[in-house]
């Protein structure tokens, strides 16, 4: 039986420490796209992809959800499909909570398929930012918004993977050391049933 809890401690604590973020953003060019969140559905059917890239900093490494450095930051929006590029879009950068505009492209058609904003982050801090994207086809407006982080702010998924990994560690080291075990117990009021050594 200890055996066993010992190799699922191991597993859990491999499989943390695997899925802590590394930047917490990785390139949709060579890993994983952050679980997709980088695509933002604007209208039905009808998809943006998200990249963000920090060239004086990471050269031409992209990111999503989280950018590490504040800077000079391309941010680019591209098109999934041809029926957007004859929408009109109105495109608008808002730190978070305050909902402060930092950047603003008033509405256009895009007809390369992509909208392209230069936002330098050094100007307005780490932090939460909101990209809002309002579509208008027909008369008819249609907004849609996407979250990221700007500075290596760690966000609430990052804290509980970090406390997972904390967690599991602590474990591990307890059923591994029989001294370190001893003494928790005897701080816990607890006698050990488990014969020394096994």
């Amino acid at each position: 039986m200890k055996k066993l809890l010992k190799s699922g401690l191991f597993a859990l604590m491999t499989l943390a420490a695997v899925a802590l973020p590394t930047g917490s953003a990785w390139a949709h060019g060579g890993a994983s796209v952050d679980i997709d969140t980088c695509r933002l559905e604007v209208t039905p059917g009808n998809w943006m992809h998200f990249t963000a890239y920090t060239p004086l900093l990471t050269a031409d490494t992209e990111y999503c959800g989280s950018i590490p450095g504040l800077g000079k930051t391309n941010l680019v929006f591209d098109y999934e499909g041809k029926e957007l590029r004859y929408m009109t879009v109105e495109f608008e950068i808002t730190k978070e909570p305050e909902g402060t505009r930092v950047y603003y492209q008033e509405p256009k058609q895009h007809k390369t398929g992509s909208v392209n904003a230069v936002v330098d982050f050094t100007k307005h801090g780490a932090g939460q930012y909101l990209a809002h994207i309002s579509l208008i086809n027909e008369g008819k407006k249609t907004d849609a918004h996407m979250a990221f982080t700007v500075g290596g702010v760690t966000t609430p998924t990052d804290m509980m993977i970090i406390a997972a990994v904390l967690i599991g560690g602590l474990l591990a080291f307890y059923f591994l050391n029989p001294g370190f075990k001893k003494t928790v117990n005897g701080l816990l009021g607890k006698k050990s049933s488990e014969p020394e050594g096994e």
